[in-house]
């Protein structure tokens, strides 16, 4: 197989993937669906882990209600930019190398690491 047929399907295979998601999310509630994985942080502890919501959170945008999504997780629509700039960055990191390179820098990571801790904490006080 030559490399640009692998980065093909590589790419097929991925789009695929993501499409496959988005109708399991959009018609299937993950409140009330069981196959949906549940979070084990807060079957643990009992505390909600940044992530916590997020599947809920994605239901509820694919059917337009912000607010619900919001409710349920208000960093993932926060973090909704910042996501869709690393994909971008990364499917054209040969075309734009010094987005690539500022976006997966490590003040980037570390900052976003730190935010999402502190929503960890914070989520759980209020």
């Amino acid at each position: 197989m030559r490399p640009r047929d692998h980065k093909r399907l590589l790419i097929t295979t991925g789009v695929t993937v993501v499409i496959a998601a988005i109708c399991i999310y959009f018609y299937f509630d993950p409140a009330d669906s069981v196959f949906f994985p549940r979070c084990l942080f807060l079957s643990v502890t009992g505390f909600q882990c940044p992530g916590c919501g997020s599947q809920r959170a994605i239901h509820s945008l694919l059917h337009g209600d912000i607010s619900a999504a919001w409710r349920y997780n208000c960093m993932l629509i926060l973090f909704a930019p910042l996501i869709a700039l690393l994909l971008f960055a990364e499917f054209t990191r040969n075309s734009y190398p010094r987005l690539y390179t500022r976006i997966n820098s490590a003040p980037v990571i570390w900052g976003s690491f730190i935010v999402l801790f502190l929503w960890g904490i914070v989520r759980n006080i209020f």
